[in-house]
Parts: structure tokens; sequence; C-alpha cells
């Protein structure tokens, strides 16, 4: 039988990309925190829910709904359930019961769903729907609640189940279930599959305890056939077959950590052995930790980098916490020469080389440590009084305010520790539990840390930049890599760092096999008049302001939008008696909104928030008012609707119905107009830049067979790793190395090693340049930034004007030219649509794209193209 998650992947393949993004209504991203909800994946869960609730047919029918989300720690699972209850709110739906293992998670989620000044709120300002302010309200019990209002319980799994079986006055019991639908929403959801497990994995007394509570959840859930239960976890076990056979179809969206790293949200894991002292690996860390604040300071970036010190006993780590505040303290210069002296990781080295470059004195750094890492800055949360005490100093270490560096703990910062600056870990023991060469719970519980520290910290330098993934994968020298990493600090115990390694590529979090390879320019293409003064031409991604915008868009304008009113007709029937088909005489009539008048209208839009003046200006800023958005013929004067109804309705519609129907119409081009938010254009204009500036050698990084292309990553030159071999060092025309791109890429390398005897006989210099993240262009339509992975170079240096052409080249797999179909659009418009100054007389500069080049499906076209430059 397929599983659910495998019929949605293959929906998605077959429509398209942006299937599941499109699903999507505004008003979950409206009422989310600006900017929210908008990485791709989390795009892909809305959409899925969407999908499934409206359009799948094997949605199950007159039962409650249960659903997983499998997600990666940090991946937003908690804005996940936000957004869905949004949606959940407009289909109906007001009560929400939030339950889960921990009473420390349970007072995250709070901070998310109700403190408004928390950094980490979810929600917008206001929420609303239409023309409906919404209030999210936590509730006792669901029998008061104000059912205009979103209302959610929260309870731990263990206190429902006491809430429910030992009944209290105002507390929720059982009747609060019986005639009203609710929305369950399980966090860390793998707690509640006690029934699902083998027997033997739980202790008697344990199983009774948990299945009594499994019990509980299930007789809420089944209590309404339109209940719904949504399930949250990252490490829900699907390797068992009773756990796999129990999802097989309620998994509803598959997002494995290993998928979150390799899509750049997740920090790098290194795993740093040292042969040192507890207190001198802790200093180790210390150092790292202070080196990468400085560079975030170097950038202006107020980011405060954070250490875990995890101990194996309670005890240790009070022990060690005082050993540290004391060790800091009395901090000697000769503690830190010993760790220069000691041929340290390159890592640490780097920390040594950036104070010497810097003029920082190692007395100079004591003072700023001991200054930084004094005892009011470190925070210790092992007794659970303790942690209650300071969780939300823990979960709250981003904030400027909160000045803690270090944390020390044993395991109260498991699940739910939601930290983005955490950059290392240091392991204060030594202990193995391996069995049979696998990793034991322990080694397993450390990865999962690992794997919650990881979180990338987001930041960006320009706007260009993601700001919530890694930016240094092709360019692992760069002094900013260091801010994209998490180290982890041991003991040095091989096996040890064999086991995690093991437990780390089985969560995800750590690719089996990386490699980094030099990027170098040709020496001899370093040394021509071209690399030392050419230039390259690029645009620039625009604010666009929207000052070409006179009207409603002409589809809006032109649609004739439909309303159909309800009739009022009703009709009894006898129990079990034959039932006889009957059918309303409905009939349609033509209007211009403009029939119902000024001041119906004028009405409708004060229903909707969305029509307030100043939010229309931002969409429409030549609009001059309200009455000029209703009357004039370039906005609602021309709008026209189909209404639908009983013939004596339609022929004399009441105010009443010419209000809703103004609504419904209004409702329509909102949807419309939302949709329509480009915030950035690309300039037709392209500017020079120096070639020697842009195009640098670098340090790339791979993962091994992590690609669906096994081509990417591997040598072009060297013939035992590639299938597509080409001594690139004879090829004066490619100006690096070696290329290490994909399959299509290194046959386009091959096609214009072929083309190069046409190319030669009317252009003197012949460059094939490859595009590792040395710039960017952006789509004339909405500023979306491209790569181009090659630029071709040709210059005739004709006596009377030379030309120089520049071809932005884009090789591309069958199974994405689909998908990134505005791409080649954008390409093909480059040499119509661009400008550029001639600045240098006897020079024309000439700026071209190429479709896509795809050797199975496109030799042909791309051929055509190039011939075409040839014969210009």
């Amino acid at each position: 039988m397929q599983k659910l998650n495998e019929i949605l992947d293959a929906a998605l393949k077959f429509n398209g990309p942006d299937f599941y993004k499109k699903q999507v209504p505004e008003y979950i991203y409206s009422n989310l925190k600006n900017g929210f909800g908008q990485r791709p994946y989390q795009q892909e869960a809305f959409g899925r829910f969407v999908f499934f609730w409206n359009d799948y047919h094997d949605k199950p029918k007159g039962v409650p709904t249960q659903l997983l989300y499998h997600m990666a720690t940090g991946s937003g699972k908690t804005l996940i359930m936000a957004g869905l209850i949004i949606y959940l709110y407009e289909r109906g739906y007001r009560n929400f019961l939030f339950f889960v293992n921990s009473t420390n998670i349970i007072d995250k989620t709070r901070d998310n769903f109700f403190n408004t000044t928390s950094s980490k709120y979810l929600f917008s300002d206001t929420i609303s729907i239409g023309d409906k302010r919404i209030k999210i309200k936590e509730v006792d019990n669901f029998q008061a609640a104000n059912q205009d209002d979103i209302n959610i319980v929260f309870s731990t799994i263990q206190g429902l189940h006491t809430r429910l079986n030992t009944p209290k006055e105002n507390s929720l019991t059982y009747d609060d279930f019986e005639d009203t639908k609710i929305v369950l929403i399980s966090d860390e959801a793998h707690h509640i599959n006690a029934e699902t497990k083998k027997s033997s994995e739980l202790g008697t007394e344990e199983k009774e305890e948990i299945i009594s509570w499994e019990g509980t959840v299930n007789r809420i859930f089944n209590a309404n056939k339109d209940n719904i239960l949504l399930e949250f976890t990252a490490t829900a076990d699907l390797s068992v077959p009773q756990i796999e056979k129990k999802y097989a179809e309620k998994l509803i969206f598959d997002y494995p950590l290993k998928q979150f790293r390799i899509d750049g949200y997740s920090k790098e894991v290194k795993v740093l052995q040292a042969d040192l002292s507890q207190f001198d690996r802790a200093l180790q860390g210390v150092l790292l930790s202070q080196y990468r604040r400085k560079i975030f300071e170097k950038y202006k970036k107020l980011i405060k980098p954070v250490i875990l010190f995890k101990s194996k006993t309670i005890k240790e780590s009070q022990t060690f916490f005082e050993e540290f505040a004391t060790g800091i303290k009395n901090l000697k210069v000769s503690d830190l020469q010993k760790i220069k002296d000691s041929k340290p990781d390159e890592a640490i080295a780097n920390v040594f080389k950036y104070l010497e470059d810097n003029n920082i004195s190692l007395e100079n750094l004591i003072t700023e440590l001991q200054e930084d890492f004094s005892e009011e800055k470190l925070i210790s949360v092992n007794s659970k009084d303790e942690s209650e005490q300071k969780q939300l100093a823990v979960n709250s270490l981003e904030d400027e305010e909160n000045e803690y560096r270090a944390v020390f703990a044993v395991d109260k910062l498991n699940e739910g520790w939601d930290v983005l600056n955490l950059f290392d870990i240091v392991r204060l023991y030594d202990t193995r539990d391996a069995k049979k060469g696998q990793p034991g719970k322990t080694t397993m519980a450390e990865a999962q840390l690992i794997g919650r520290g990881a979180r990338y910290c987001p930041f960006q330098l320009s706007e260009e930049q993601p700001y919530y993934g890694r930016k240094y994968d092709d360019d692992v020298t760069n002094e900013l890599r260091v801010c994209e990493e998490l180290y982890y600090h041991s003991a040095y115990n091989p096996r040890y760092i064999q086991e995690l390694n093991t437990a780390l590529e089985e969560i995800g979090i750590k690719a089996k096999q990386s490699i980094e390879r030099p990027m170098k320019l040709k020496p001899d293409f370093k040394q021509t008049s071209f690399y030392k003064a050419g230039f390259i031409f690029l645009n620039e991604q625009q604010k666009y302001n929207r000052e070409d915008v006179f009207s409603l868009k002409s589809t809006i304008i032109e649609q004739t939008h439909k309303v159909s009113l309800k009739t009022g007709y009703t009709k009894s029937s006898v129990a079990f008696g034959k039932t006889e088909t009957a059918s309303v005489d409905r009939k349609e009539k033509e209007y211009k909104l403009s029939d119902f008048g000024e001041h119906i209208i004028r009405k409708a839009i004060n229903r909707l928030e969305f029509y307030q003046f100043s939010n229309l200006k931002k969409l429409l800023p030549n609009l001059s008012s309200i009455s000029e958005f209703i009357t004039s013929t370039d906005y609602l004067g021309k709008i026209k609707l189909d209404v639908s109804g009983l013939p004596e309705q339609i022929s004399n519609l009441s105010p009443k119905e010419k209000l809703e129907a103004s609504v419904r119409v209004l409702e329509d081009i909102s949807s419309v107009l939302a949709s329509d938010k480009i915030e950035y254009k690309g300039s037709k204009e392209f500017k020079p830049y120096m070639i020697k500036d842009k195009f640098k050698d670098k340090v790339l990084n791979f993962t091994v067979n992590e690609s669906e292309d096994k081509e990417y990553g591997k040598s072009m030159i060297n013939p035992t790793e590639t299938s597509y071999h080409l001594d690139l060092s004879k090829r004066d025309w490619y100006v690096f190395e070696d290329c290490f791109g994909t399959s299509e890429e290194k046959l386009l390398i091959k096609f214009i090693d072929k083309a190069y005897e046409k190319l030669k006989p009317k252009f003197e210099e012949v460059y094939l340049v490859r595009n590792e993240r040395h710039f960017k262009i952006y789509n004339f339509e909405d500023g979306r930034p491209t790569e181009p992975d090659f630029v071709l170079f040709l210059v005739n240096h004709n006596p009377e004007e030379s030309l120089h052409y520049q071809i932005f080249i884009e090789p591309k797999g069958g199974h994405l030219i689909k998908q990134d179909e505005w791409k080649e659009n954008f390409l093909k418009q480059l040499r119509a649509e661009h400008s550029l100054e001639q600045l240098w007389k006897g020079k024309n500069y000439i700026i071209w794209g190429m479709p896509f080049f795809n050797e199975t499906l496109r030799t042909a076209e791309f051929d055509l193209s190039l011939n075409e430059i040839i014969k210009d």
C-alpha cells in the first residue's frame, strides 16, 4: 500500500515545485509574524495540509483525522502549528488542545503564542480573517470559552490524564469533548507511541502508566468524527515496523534533519578532540567562542556566542562550575600560551592568528574573558527547581539584554531547548556506551543534543544573502565560516569519536563524508590583460515602490466575478420515506459593482481590514482616496459580477444582498492583490565590475554521495573520478584549473571544447568562467536572484570597433527545466532588454543570455543560439 507522504510527493513531482506553495491562502502568512513561514519547506508543509483537507480524494470520511508532521529539530514545527491553527479557525475550528510531555515545552510554546514582547512570538500584531478580528486565548476548559476566539488549553500528557480522570471545578472534563469538535496538537509526539512500541522496551509499571495516557488521548480524539489530531516530532522512529505501519496513511510531511542540513538551514557540525585537562578543553571552547564574537562584531552583528558545558552528573557539573569560575578569574598568560604552543587544531590556531593580525595581546584578551565569562554571566540549570526558574533565561539567550555566555547542565536542556546562538558544546566526561560497534543510548542522546544546538544562527551582510541559511559552503576559508559552525569539544578518544560520528550521521546532522576542493584560477589567466583590466557587467536588485502602478490589473477589471446568494429554500421530508429530487430555480444577472451605490461599497470596504487606505496605498501608490478607488474605472468602477439566486431576488436586490455580494467580490480582489506583493525588480541597466575583483580563488566544501547528480563534487581532470574527463590544463579558454560541477555542467564544458574551433576564427579571446557564487544577476520582473553557472566572454578586436560579448549560460538537468523556466525566460530577455552605458570609445559591449543547455534535450537549440552570436 502506498503511503500518504509518497502519494503527496508524487503529486508534487507531477504538478511542479510550486504546487503546494500555491495552495496556501494568503491569510496564513499575513497572520504570522512578518516574514515567518516563508522558507520553501514551510510553505510546502502548509500547502500539503491545505491540499489534503480540500482535494485529497482518499481522505478518510466520517472518522476523526490524524496526521503526523515529521520535521527536523529547528525547522519550525511550532510555527507550522501556529499557521495551521489560523487555517483551521477559518475552517470552523475554535478549540485547540496542546499537549506534550514536558512543562518546559509548554512554557516555551505559551511564550511563542501569547507573549507579544518576545522575540520568538509567532503571530502578527493583529490576527484577522476578512473583516473579522480574532483573539487568541488560553483557557482552562472549552465549555465557557468564547467561540469567536481561538481557544487553547495547554497540558502535559500526564496532567491531561489526571485532570480528565480526577476532575475538579472549572477544570477540563470529558464533557468538554462530547458535542464540540476540537484540534488536538501533540508536540514531541513520539512520547505517545507507547502502545506501538514492543512490550519488551518498557517496564510493566511504566508501560501501564503510558498506555493509560494514550487511552485518554484516544478517548478525546474519538469523541467527535470531526476531531483532528496533529502530531509533531523530529524523532518518530519510522524504522520500527509497527510505527511505520501506524503512520503509513498519516504521515503528511517528512522533512528529516539530513534534508534540513543539505538545504543549508543548520550549522555545520565539527567534532574537536583534544588530549587536554577538562579546564584546558573548556578554555579552547572559550577562545573559539570569543573569536567568533569578534568576527561577528567586525561585521557589526550583535550576536553573542554561547557555550554549553555538559557534565555526566549534577555533582560533577556543580564542581566544574566552581572550577571554571575560579580558573577564569585567575587566568594567566601562560595558560593561553600553553594552548598556543601545543600545535592546536586549525580552528584554535586561527584564533591566535587573528589576535596577532589585529594586535590584540594575550593580556588584553584575558581582561575580556574575565569580563565576558565572569560568574554572573554563567548559568547552571541542573536541579528541577533551578531549571524551571531559569528556563526563560536559557530560552532567551539570543536576546540583547541576556548576558549569559556559558550554560552548565547535565540533561535539563534536551527536548524543547530552542537556542540559536549555541556554537560550542564541551563534553566534560570521557565514557562510552557502544555495544557491538553501535552507538549506545547516551551517545545517541548526545548526537540529538548536537542536532538541537546545530540550529542556524541567522545573519546576513547584504539583502542578497540568505538570512536563515549557510552562506559559505562555497567559500570555507572565509573568516565568517566559523560563524556557521558548531564545535563539539571532546577528550581525545578516537573510538568514542567514531561512535559519535556514526550517531550524528544516523540522525542526519553530519554527512558521512565531505571533501574540500580548491577552486583556483589558472596562473596564466591571472596574467592576462583581460583578467587585470577586463569587466563583467551585472545588474542590481532594486526596491520596487510600485510607482508605475496606476490601476488594478486588467485581469481583475475584465474578470466577471461570481456571487451566489442564499435562497432560503427549505424542504421537509418523512424519515425513511422516498426522497424526491428537487432543485432550486436559480437565475443569473450581471451587475456592475458601481450599480450598488458608493455607500454600499464603502460599507463593504469598512468590513474588510485589507482595504484600510494605508494598506491600499502600499499596493496602489498613485491612489488618492477611497472615493477614487470606488468610483474610478481604473479601480472598482468597471468591476462586473454575475449574481445568481431566485428570479425575484436577483431582479430586485435588497441592501443586505448588495452588501453581501460586494463583500464577496472585494474578498476575491483582495486575495489577488495580496498575492501581488512584488518587493523588488531587477534593474535593466548593467554596470561594470572588474573581473579581478569578482573572480577569486576559493575552497569549496562538498558532501560525498548526497547530491542527486553523482558527478557533483568530482574532479573533471581526474579520469579515475569522473565519467566526463577533460584535460583542462590544455584548454586556455577555461580559466579555472578544474571543475567539480554536475554532469550537465561538465557536458557544457565539453560542448564548448568542440565549439571552440568555430569560435576561434572570429574571436581572439575566448574565456569560459565557472560561477561559484562569484556573482548574481536579478530577474527583471520580480528581482529574484539567480547565479548562472557560467559566463562566456568572447572578444573580437576589430580595429574600428571591438566586440565584447558577455554570455550567461545555465546547464540544466532535464527534471529542472520546467521548475526553473523563469530563469531561462530571464536569460532570453537579456539581449533585447538590457542597457549599459558604452563608456569606452571603440569598444562595444553586448550582454546575451542563452537558452538552457541540456545535452539530451536542448543541444540543437543551444547550438543555434551560439551560431547566431558567431554570425552577428
